[in-house]
């Protein structure tokens, strides 16, 4: 609930767009926030931008993996 906090008081403060970024198993908890922000506070709220990739990051062992990353644009 902190993250839905902490967009509708960016967007309750006259930001007009937010951008929520997530990778790997966090990718859900963003749709989550999109969803409550959407149904309880911001009825007209819009997805503008929508980018799935893919990174590569590096392990403490040296070792790579790819993790999968999405961003929402948000305006109201």
């Amino acid at each position: 609930m902190s993250y839905v906090l902490a967009a509708v008081t960016l967007f309750n403060n006259g930001t007009s767009q937010v951008k929520l970024k997530a990778r790997g198993h966090a990718i859900s908890r963003a749709i989550d926030v999109e969803e409550i922000m959407k149904n309880r506070f911001f009825h007209d709220l819009k997805i503008t931008g929508f980018d799935v990739q893919t990174e590569d990051l590096t392990n403490e062992d040296g070792s790579n993996s790819k993790v999968s990353s999405l961003l929402l644009t948000l305006i109201k």
